[in-house]
């Protein structure tokens, strides 16, 4: 068992037949079976994630009504309100719906509505504000599939809704001009997991096609890789060419907010990759709808003037500080009461001063931290929000569900999700989720599993391997970064590095080969460090002062032996 108590789970070897007829590398050829890629043609195809991927936008549902009656708006000048979502998914496919749309000439007017105040989803006093705007046709990105009274108003009041969507719908589906969503009982779309943004592409592509515009699509696959990276879905099938094809625009091509963004940072224009988008971009994206209001998020995506950019990435640099200042603090408060009370199979916490901005985002750090599904919860004197997230043992949105009837609103996936309530029905939500998790969770092991790809010697690693399984990516959920396991590693040397002694820094040899090694967020384990180590670990470029070099990404590791431990000293 590790030091950060995971179940190391060493995946099954591939069978030599496999092996011998694929002519790979057996490194590569075993990472390429570990994504379930069995046959020739399918490894061509994941390896190439070139348009053979992508499918035919006419399979999704309800895309001719919709295709229909925007063409209607088009015609007629009609004005279309983008009606998005706060997060990132929701605000690149606003952005992303916008632009596409006015390429075509529409009067567009987007629409994100207010985290705090307003909440997931339409909401009537939107649309009442819209109608006064003039707008006819709402078409929404990231939501609506589940607003069947909004859309039900709307209709009422004279308002046509086109709904793309990627969330599971329920039993009764909205009122609306055309429901597109891969996730709908009757799709013959043969990738449901398409982010929200992803969606929208594809109803812009169909647009597009129909008058022999496609050309322009290129230009904004930048938006949907990065909300499709955002939203945490399996890169596989479509996602996996669209986030590929995304990525080669950022790089070669960024809009403008992008690129100021990157000087602010320090990221390098040319090799934004799926984890510079996951611990920079997204989260920059993400902090002025946690804490404010999510318009200056889509403003920096969508301005064409360099001053704006530069001022709206400044200020999402500051809020993004801000954001991370207000996760660590409520994270320490809600951790201390957790280990004063014990450990139970589902996690609740609610406070009346706690900020909905980054309920989420703490919820996700505490379910990473006591591997159980976590609640945070903020009272209000009449109704209460909470923001979920789970592990894969647990369907958080399927537990929601069962609890309906004592929620006014919820929604999202089986790992992330969102209601709200009258507060005074929060003790009864408590106690049901609570019996369902006692139940579900009844036998599981709860310690997180780290699956690993391959055990190798770290000699084994060097020449050109790393060029090799970079022919894998872009890496996300569903093609995670390949994971290494190397046994009686030798220490040279370990020290702890960060501001706040957070991670460790570490020479390691085998058999005459020296390797730098970095362990972060694990330099509480310093005095557990041994003379010899089991490691496990992802292969990753070091960045600094313009020079580039290869070093091992440890993200868990034991002492080979009960004996000799390491020290230096730490400071």
């Amino acid at each position: 068992m590790s030091l950060n108590h995971s179940r190391w789970n060493l995946l099954p070897p591939a069978p030599s037949q496999y092996l011998s007829e694929l002519r790979y590398p057996k490194l590569i050829a075993q990472l390429l079976y570990n994504r379930g890629l069995r046959d020739l043609s399918d490894i061509e195809l994941f390896l190439a994630a070139d348009e053979r991927l992508a499918a035919d936008s006419k399979l999704l549902p309800g895309i001719e009504h919709a295709t229909s009656r925007i063409y209607r708006a088009l015609l007629s000048g009609e004005k279309i309100a983008v009606y998005g979502d706060f997060d990132v998914d929701g605000i690149t496919g606003a952005a992303l719906l916008a632009n596409g749309l006015r390429y075509l000439g529409a009067d567009v007017t987007p629409y994100i509505p207010h985290r705090m105040t307003e909440g997931h989803g339409l909401r009537i006093a939107a649309l009442e504000e819209l109608q006064n705007l003039g707008v006819r046709l709402v078409v929404t990105v990231d939501c609506g599939v589940t607003d069947v009274k909004e859309c039900q108003w709307a209709k009422n009041a004279g308002m046509d809704v086109v709904i793309s969507d990627h969330h599971a719908p329920p039993p009764i589906l909205p009122n609306a001009a055309a429901i597109v969503d891969p996730k709908l009982p009757e799709s013959k779309f043969p990738y449901p997991q398409l982010a929200g943004v992803g969606v929208g592409y594809k109803l812009l592509e169909a647009l597009f096609k129909s008058i022999g515009r496609d050309e322009i699509l290129a230009k904004l696959t930048d938006l949907v890789a990065i909300g499709t990276i955002a939203d945490v879905v399996p890169l596989r099938g479509e996602n996996r060419y669209l986030v590929k094809q995304g990525l080669m625009v950022l790089n070669t091509e960024p809009r403008l907010g992008i690129r100021e963004m990157a000087n602010i940072c320090g990221l390098n224009i040319g090799s934004l990759d799926t984890d510079k988008v996951t611990w920079c971009i997204a989260p920059w994206l993400n902090a002025s709808g946690r804490l404010e209001h999510a318009m200056s998020s889509y403003r920096l995506l969508t301005t064409d003037s360099v001053e704006e950019a530069r001022s709206l990435a400044v200020l999402l640099g500051q809020k993004n500080a801000e954001r991370q200042k207000m996760t660590t603090e409520l994270f320490t408060k809600i951790k201390e009461q957790i280990v004063a009370r014990g450990l139970t199979p589902l996690l609740i916490s609610s406070g009346k001063d706690y900020s909905l901005g980054v309920a989420g985002p703490v919820a996700g750090k505490l379910a990473e931290e006591f591997y159980r599904p976590v609640i945070v919860v903020r009272v209000d004197e009449k109704t209460s929000s909470g923001s979920c997230r789970s592990i894969p043992e647990f369907n958080m949105i399927a537990a929601l569900n069962r609890c309906g009837h004592l929620l006014n609103r919820f929604g999202g996936h089986a790992e992330a999700a969102g209601f709200s309530l009258i507060t005074e029905n929060l003790p009864k939500l408590e106690e049901c989720l609570n019996h369902i998790a006692e139940v579900d969770l009844e036998g599981v092991d709860l310690r997180p599993r780290l699956d690993i790809d391959i055990e190798v010697a770290l000699p084994e690693l060097g020449g050109e391997t790393y060029k090799m399984i970079q022919k894998l990516a872009p890496f996300g959920k569903g093609n995670p970064y390949p994971t290494f396991l190397s046994r009686g590693v030798q220490v040279i040397d370990c020290r702890i590095m960060g501001n706040g002694a957070e991670h460790l820094r570490l020479k390691l040899k085998q058999r005459g080969m020296v390797w730098d090694a970095v362990a972060f967020r694990q330099g509480d384990c310093f005095r557990d460090v041994a003379c010899s180590l089991d490691i496990v670990f992802n292969l990753e470029v070091d960045s600094w002062n313009g020079m580039e070099s290869l070093r091992l990404n440890i993200v868990s590791f034991a002492p080979s032996t009960g004996e000799n431990r390491f020290f230096n000293n730490p400071m």
